[in-house]
C-alpha cells in the first residue's frame, strides 16, 4: 500500500466520523424510536447497523455506476443531493405523523373519571386511564413494526454526500483494491460511528425520570424525528 493510498483511507476514515458525528439524523432517529418503542439494545443496534450500511450502499451503487459511464462528478452531486432532500423531507413528515399520533395517544391515556348510577340509586365513579388501549404501529395483518422499517427506506434513500469524490481518486488510477479500501474504511467507520453514539445516547437517557414522560414518548420521539429533518432540511446538516 502506498504513502498516498494509506493518506487517502485515513482521509475516508476521519470525514466519515466528522460527517457522522455532526449529524444527528445519523444516530438520533434510532434512540428516539428505540425508547419510544421499548427496543432492546441487541434490535436498537441490529436497526442502526442496518441502516448504516443502507445509507452508504446507495452511494456506493451510484459511484459504481457514475465511474462505469464516466459521469461528471458534478452530475452526481446533482443526484446525491436530490436523494438527500427527499431523505431529509421524508424524515420531517414521517416525524410529525409520528408525533401527531403519540400527541393523540397521550390524550388517550390521560387518567380521567367515569361516573356510573345503580338501580338503587347510588353512584360512583372510577379513575383509569386508556393507557394500555393503544395501537402499535404495525402493519395490519402482521406483527412487524413499520417504524423501523420506515426508518430503513429513509436512510436508503439518504446520501453519503463526502462518498463519491472519494471514490472518484483510486477509480481514476484503475486500482480496485484502493477504492475497496477507501469505501471500506468509509463505511465502516460511518457504521461504527452511528452504533457507538447510538448505544452512548441510549444509555445516557436511562438517567431520566422514565415514569414521568412515558405518557409522551412517543410524542417525544416523533419531534426528535421530525427536528433531524428540519436539521437537514433548514439548517444543512
Amino acid at each position: 500500500m502506498t504513502n498516498e493510498l494509506i493518506l487517502l483511507v485515513g482521509t475516508a476514515a476521519s470525514i466519515a466520523f466528522l460527517h457522522t458525528l455532526m449529524g444527528p439524523d445519523h444516530y438520533l432517529p434510532f434512540v428516539a424510536l428505540g425508547k419510544a418503542r421499548g427496543w432492546t439494545k441487541k434490535k436498537l443496534s441490529l436497526v442502526t447497523i442496518g441502516c448504516g450500511l443502507g445509507h452508504s450502499v446507495g452511494s456506493i451503487l451510484l459511484g459504481l455506476f457514475g465511474i462505469w459511464l464516466g459521469t461528471a462528478l458534478s452530475d452526481l452531486a446533482i443526484i446525491e443531493n436530490w436523494r438527500g432532500d427527499i431523505a431529509a423531507w421524508a424524515l420531517l413528515v414521517f416525524g410529525l405523523l409520528y408525533m401527531a399520533w403519540g400527541i393523540k395517544r397521550a390524550a388517550r391515556g390521560k387518567p380521567h373519571s367515569h361516573e356510573h348510577s345503580h338501580a338503587d340509586g347510588t353512584t360512583h365513579s372510577h379513575h383509569h386511564s386508556h393507557a394500555s388501549e393503544h395501537v402499535h404501529a404495525h402493519a395490519a395483518g402482521t406483527k412487524v413494526s413499520v417504524a423501523p422499517w420506515s426508518i430503513f427506506i429513509i436512510f436508503v434513500l439518504g446520501p453519503c454526500e463526502p462518498l463519491i469524490p472519494l471514490m472518484m481518486y483510486p477509480a481514476a488510477s484503475t486500482s480496485v483494491l484502493g477504492m475497496s479500501l477507501v469505501v471500506g474504511a468509509f463505511v465502516g467507520v460511518t457504521v461504527l460511528t452511528m452504533l457507538s453514539i447510538a448505544l452512548a445516547v441510549d444509555h445516557g437517557l436511562k438517567f431520566l425520570p422514565a415514569e414521568k414522560l412515558r405518557n409522551h414518548i412517543h410524542t417525544m420521539s416523533g419531534a426528535t424525528l421530525a427536528f433531524c429533518g428540519f436539521a437537514v432540511v433548514g439548517l444543512g446538516l
